[in-house]
């Protein structure tokens, strides 16, 4: 991890997950935690190397390689810490992720590890929406949803920690097949990431940049163009069913999905496409033949 100064007051943590950084006098925040106690260790060794304070933790959604971390940092000194209405509940409960991508049932023990479940941490507060000061820090939160339910965005000395609200290129191109929980939710909110003043952005996945706004549209192209062949295949096929979409768009992405965990976050991100094009009214569905079946809306 490479640790990066923004301006006099925040910094950032580069690596597979950025995790976020702001200095003030006697304070010291961490926005998200990484995905382990390793991580944290070395984010606080190199903090401790260099006289910075931390007293707070920041958390912006409840995906585990955000917060796994978070239970060490909890549990090595005493922290103050905020997370976002909804997700907290997944917070204190990490079991929770592992059950709603299996649909509801007792995970099998293949999904009960520390990329889709870390360690359950402690919240302080709760927030949501809106403008905040708390011991020092001055701050704005923006709700950004689509990747995850109730996620925050934070905006704080004129730099926004965006979490997951956007990916670099590199990381779209990577993935194929974002992980989103709802694409058309997703899309306003990188419509609304423009709208934001400040003078850069962090993404959780990808580099600080000042002019941000081309890398988000770079994400709401990508988007489009995946709701684009999904209402393509849906038209062609005339009635499909929600496993034939999922066969079709990982074939087409040539994705690995060698294990359980991998084919239920790729069937979340598909079905994130599919209640966008429901949404904009463009798609239907019926139970057919006792499976969840797809066509293109006729126009009335």
């Amino acid at each position: 991890m490479q640790f990066k100064q923004i301006n006099d007051f925040c910094y950032y943590f580069h690596g597979a997950v950025n995790i976020g950084y702001v200095h003030k006098g006697d304070s010291g925040m961490i926005i998200d935690a990484g995905i382990d106690a390793q991580t944290m260790k070395k984010v606080l060794d190199h903090l401790d190397e260099h006289a910075l304070p931390v007293t707070h933790l920041f958390i912006t959604h409840a995906h585990s390689d955000h917060y796994g971390g978070g239970s060490y940092l909890q549990q090595d000194r005493p922290i103050y810490t905020f997370a976002p209405y909804y997700e907290e509940a997944i917070l204190r409960n990490p079991s929770l992720e592992p059950l709603y991508l299996f649909g509801g049932n007792d995970p099998v023990p293949e999904l009960r590890n520390k990329f889709l479940e870390g360690k359950p941490i402690f919240i302080d507060e709760v927030l949501q929406e809106g403008v905040y000061e708390r011991d020092g820090f001055h701050f704005t939160t923006f709700l950004l949803p689509g990747h995850s339910y109730y996620q925050l965005g934070i905006l704080i000395h004129d730099c926004l920690y965006a979490g997951d609200a956007y990916f670099s290129e590199e990381q779209l191109h990577k993935h194929k097949i974002p992980f989103l929980t709802d694409a058309y939710h997703a899309i306003q909110s990188l419509y609304r990431l423009k709208d934001i003043k400040c003078d850069g952005a962090v993404p959780g996945h990808g580099q600080f940049e000042e002019d941000f706004h081309p890398t988000v549209d770079a994400n709401i192209a990508y988007h489009h163009e995946l709701l684009h062949m999904l209402k393509q295949y849906i038209e062609d096929q005339e009635f499909v069913s929600h496993e034939e979409i999922i066969a079709y768009m990982c074939e087409t992405f040539k994705v690995t999905v060698n294990q359980l965990s991998q084919w239920l976050l790729f069937r979340t991100a598909i079905t994130a496409y599919l209640i966008a094009l429901l949404k904009q009214e463009q798609i239907e569905y019926q139970i057919h033949q006792y499976r969840w079946m797809f066509n293109l809306k006729e126009k009335e």
